[in-house]
């Protein structure tokens, strides 16, 4: 009998685990089936998301696979349901918008969680809103954040009642949110309302009851009137808040709030009294007011009631004064950052030094007194973090026995005129982070920093004064991976063991030292380089090839200003994410090696100022990421390959004193070019349409070319053109008056060229303003940290110190534009903010002609004026007094008539002045200001010009205006002796001609031949036109 009890009980469970299988198969092929409908949703209609979404196995005669291994999937380890799908970020944004379908969802009766952010949702399909996710009775989590819903969406979420964490930040939520909106969320704890920066206000009062449990509200990135903290605070459950604010925040707007233990109100608009009314918030844990505009001192009251503060964050504001004593009431503070303020005095007396809970401590960008040695911090045993750069470094007295009780993992004292290390450092063992950069430092390099503290990831010793070689620790740091020992002067050669020591290093800056030698082939095991620079040092040889091919992740690589030779790279090349390469003033040779073209992510190339030679390649317009090219200074010849017209976002081309030849291609036309070198080539013909239209164009050198032609009149369609620079080609014709339409021209060289006519007088429409954008190259940045910031977390704030070092944000572009202009009779590059400020017209070595329009007189802001060598007339207008910022005036060898203006004397920053080798008349400008340093030099030629600095005595020089009548004798007398010698003369000059004539046509019988025919047609043309003269007045006078 109990064997017969004990057989069924094994048949009731064998049955039972049976239907529990299939029964769990069925849920199971349900999810999956519901997974794979999902997935051709999101990818509808041909996106490549979710490639790990497929059949593996076949079971009971059907491909099925765990789909709990899915991306984006979590099921429950015990009954294997979906419980979470994040699913955020992918959907494809080629494929437009997206939406949602509640029926794709309801399958996954088990799920918490559901992450749909970023992924183009713009509404939902008819009758599948978010309401029909009610009978998912444990979602708990919804994440739609980063989509394009608008406020339709909240009335269909307020029937999701299992709801406990709502996301719906950085949509297009606008207007007034009414809380009513959200009738069944009694259960939700956390709101997140951010980044919707058209809601204008909170209609709150009427739906506080349905939100009695809402802990967390945030709303960053929204400007509310003051008056909703008031509202706010009838929420019962409220701990944390997130919002921005302006106008004045009372006590009454904040005494509501007394259960709130977190209120950050970054980027609001509050006046000081905050901090004075902020004492009534007693529950406070968390205090932020970063970037609100606050101003003043740190009030003695209020802020410093709070005894449970324990992260208080008042960073970029314009406080100033002292500590306030108060601040010593503070003593659960953990975390203080008063960063970029213009706080001042002495931190080792200040009550920051009784604060021993502290363990992040950011004071940087303010006017501090920084104890050197730290030592008044002796009784902080938990300070972690301590930020203090762009302050002063005082120097205390230290006692000899002083050890710190605490282990510092971030350590920042950057520009601080420090000239040792802090000898504290000594006992640090725990560093993460360390920032010095920007001191005075002497001596060798520190290697007992990196060898106390093996779990050291970023060092940062840029610009400081340290000298010998680069020693290395005794034994590896596998965690360093940011090294940057650039602007000291450390001398010898790199380690050839750098890749043992430095297995995982990232970035390394080793750049403007006096390092020699060879770069180390181990370079190329460090797989993991993101970026290097050992440009400005005197590294010789040739580019390793191990490096050349082991460095497949290197994005930046800068070996500028050093001895390099040899070809650039090898047949192969695997650096096939590289970005930026700079290469510039080496002596490299030999062609632009192909296997650049592999570098499909390529920027940024620059490899000016070598010796390279041979043809541009084809290839370069495939790569079409190119943003910057400078080939500047070598030998290429030929044309400009047509290839070049591919690049259709090119903001930047310097091909520059080289030997280039032909034409200009028709088709380069880049919408996004904004600096364009071609000078100092062999570029001839007349300009193409290669420019026309082009608003974005900044800078246009041609000059040193052989160009022909006319300037085109759609020169006036350049309307960004700020630096026109044509000067040394072989235009002719007029200065077109289109050039009056670039109102923003600034620099104009059109010199030593065949123009003719006059100056337009429309000139004065250009303004001749300075401008950025003449020196602007920002063509992007590539963040190398991906992300490498250091976290360093409290309580409900997270800290990122990312330690920025020159590599780790790397321009695209870090060349500065340059422009030659010549000025004060010499040739100048202008670059940076000196090239901002520059204006200047030079139209000197043509053949103009006309007088000089009065109307460039309004260009005030004109730095430099050249109209010499010309054929200018008139006078000299006085309207080029108004030129209050000239600082060179040339107008010399010209005809240039009467006086010369005595209002210049106005001129106070004219350097360089000349009127030389003119027909000027009159006294000189009296010897004041600038005019009493110009010497005789600057008035020669012109000999009616009297008065200092010239010999000429103004009482002694005559007028050239009219000219004196001789007497009745003299007439007679000479004009028998003048007309007898013109006579002489003439017959003398005839008889050589005739006689040159025969000569040459008897010595050179084709020539002899060509003038027989010219006579006959001559003589032919001659006897029909006597014929027909004759015929038409013998037929008129029959008539």
């Amino acid at each position: 009998m109990k064997e017969s009890k004990g057989l069924e009980w094994w048949v009731v469970m064998l049955a039972l685990i049976w239907l529990c299988g299939v029964g769990c198969f069925g849920f199971w092929e349900e999810e999956r089936v519901a997974l794979l409908q999902l997935k051709a949703s999101i990818n509808y209609p041909n996106g490549p998301s979710l490639p790990s979404w497929e059949d593996r196995v076949e079971v009971y005669n059907s491909m099925v696979s765990d789909c709990c291994y899915w991306e984006g999937v979590e099921c429950n380890e015990t009954t294997s349901h979906v419980i979470k799908l994040f699913l955020n970020s992918t959907r494809d944004g080629s494929l437009g918008d997206w939406y949602f379908n509640a029926s794709l969802f309801l399958p996954f009766k088990e799920l918490r969680n559901l992450d749909l952010s970023n992924n183009q949702l713009v509404g939902w399909v008819a009758n599948e809103g978010f309401e029909r996710l009610f009978v998912l009775s444990k979602l708990e989590v919804l994440r739609l954040d980063s989509n394009y819903f608008n406020n339709s969406i909240l009335s269909s979420l307020g029937l999701v009642s299992s709801l406990q964490r709502l996301y719906i930040g950085d949509n297009y939520l606008n207007g007034s949110i009414h809380l009513q909106d959200f009738p069944a969320t009694s259960n939700l704890e956390e709101l997140d309302l951010s980044y919707n920066r058209n809601i204008a206000s909170l209609t709150t009062m009427i739906g506080m009851k349905s939100l009695n449990k809402l802990q967390v509200l945030s709303m960053e990135g929204i400007i509310f009137n003051a008056s909703v903290l008031h509202s706010l605070g009838a929420l019962p459950s409220l701990r944390k808040l997130i919002l921005a604010v302006e106008g004045l925040v009372t006590k009454k707007e904040l005494r509501g709030l007394n259960n709130l233990e977190h209120l950050i109100l970054d980027y609001s608009s509050i006046n000081g009294s905050f901090l004075h009314n902020a004492g009534v918030m007693t529950s406070l844990r968390v205090l932020s007011l970063s970037n609100c505009g606050l101003r003043g001192s740190l009030p003695a009251q209020g802020f410093c009631d709070l005894k449970n503060l324990e992260e208080l964050y008042l960073d970029d504001n314009d406080f100033e004064g002292i500590f306030p004593s108060c601040m010593g009431n503070l003593t659960s503070l953990r975390a203080l950052d008063l960063s970029s303020n213009n706080l001042h005095g002495s931190v080792a007396h200040s009550p920051l030094t009784i604060l021993t809970s502290l363990e992040y401590l950011s004071l940087s960008d303010n006017h501090f007194m920084i104890p050197f040695s730290f030592a008044s911090f002796s009784n902080h045993s938990k300070l972690e973090v301590i930020l203090s750069d762009n302050n002063v470094a005082t120097i205390e007295n230290e006692s000899q026995s002083w050890i710190p009780r605490f282990q510092l993992k971030f350590f920042s004292l950057s520009n601080c005129a420090i000239k040792t290390l802090p000898s504290f450092l000594y006992y640090q063992n725990e560093m993460i982070a360390v920032d010095l950069s920007h001191n005075n430092l002497l001596g060798k390099f520190p290697t007992w920093l990196l060898e106390n503290n093996t779990r050291l990831e970023l060092l940062n010793l840029e610009n400081n004064s340290l000298m010998g070689s680069f020693q290395m620790p005794s034994y590896p740091n596998p965690h360093i991976s940011q090294l940057d020992v650039s602007d000291n002067n450390i001398t010898g050669q790199i380690p050839i063991n750098l890749d043992m020591i430095f297995p995982s290093l990232e970035v390394v800056d080793m750049s403007n030292n006096m390092i020699d030698g060879r770069i180390p082939p181990s370079f190329g095991n460090l797989s993991s380089l993101l970026a290097i620079d050992l440009s400005h040092n005197r590294l010789s040889g040739r580019i390793p090839e191990h490096l050349q091919m082991g460095l497949s992740s290197l994005e930046f690589l800068k070996l500028s200003n050093n001895y390099l030779h040899g070809q650039i790279f090898g047949n192969l090349l695997n650096m096939g994410q590289l970005w930026v390469l700079h290469l510039d003033n080496n002596h490299f040779l030999g062609n632009i090696p192909d296997c650049l073209s592999n570098a499909s992510t390529l920027s940024t190339v620059d490899i000016s100022n070598n010796h390279l030679s041979g043809f541009l390649p084809q290839w370069i317009g495939n790569v079409s990421s190119l943003r910057q090219i400078s080939l500047a200074k070598n030998h290429f010849e030929g044309p400009i390959p047509l290839g070049f017209c591919k690049l259709n976002f090119l903001p930047f081309l310097d091909l520059s004193e080289n030997n280039l030849s032909g034409s200009v291609p028709a088709c380069f036309n880049p919408s996004s070019i904004m600096h364009l070198h071609l000078n100092k080539n062999r570029l001839s013909g007349p300009l193409t349409l290669s420019f026309y239209d082009n608003s974005n164009l900044v800078t246009l050198d041609l000059g040193d070319n052989r160009f022909t032609g006319e300037i085109p009149n759609w020169i006036g369609k350049l309307s960004g053109l700020r630096v026109l620079i044509l000067k040394r080609n072989n235009f002719g014709g007029n200065i077109p008056s289109q050039l009056c339409h670039l109102k923003q021209l600034s620099m104009i060289d059109l010199s030593q060229n065949r123009l003719s006519g006059p100056i337009p007088h429309c000139l004065s429409n250009i303004t001749c303003e300075s401008s950025f954008e003449k020196s602007y190259l920002f063509l992007g940045q590539i963040e190398l940290l991906y992300p490498r910031e250091l976290p360093f977390s409290i309580m409900g704030i997270n800290r990122y110190f990312d330690f920025q070092f020159n590599s780790y944000f790397v321009e695209m572009s870090n060349a500065k534009e340059t422009v030659e202009f010549t000025t004060k009779n010499s040739t100048y590059p202008y670059q940076g903010a000196v090239l901002d400020l520059i204006s200047g017209i030079d139209f000197s070595c043509n053949e103009l002609t006309g007088t000089i329009p009065p109307e460039i007189g309004n260009l005030s802001e004109l730095f430099m004026l050249n109209l010499s060598h010309n054929n200018l007339l008139g006078s000299i207008p006085a309207s080029l007094s108004n030129l209050s910022h000239i600082e060179s005036l040339d107008l010399s060898y010209n005809n240039l008539t009467g006086s010369i203006p005595s209002e210049l004397i106005k001129l106070n920053f004219l350097e360089v002045f000349s009127v030389a080798y003119n027909n000027l008349s009159g006294k000189t400008p009296d010897l004041k200001a600038q005019f009493a340093t110009f010497s005789e030099s600057s008035y020669e030629g012109n000999p009616y010009l009297c008065g200092p600095p010239s010999q000429n005595n103004c009482t002694d020089v005559r007028a050239p205006s009219s000219i004196p009548k001789d007497s009745e004798d003299e007439q007679n007398d000479g004009g028998f002796t003048d007309m007898d010698v013109f006579h002489v003369s003439f017959l003398v000059s005839y008889i050589m001609l005739l006689l040159g004539t025969l000569a040459v046509l008897y010595v050179n019988p084709p020539w002899q031949r060509a003038w027989l025919h010219l006579v006959e047609a001559c003589m032919t043309s001659c006897y029909y036109f006597v014929v027909d003269s004759f015929h038409k007045l013998f037929n008129r006078n029959i008539v």
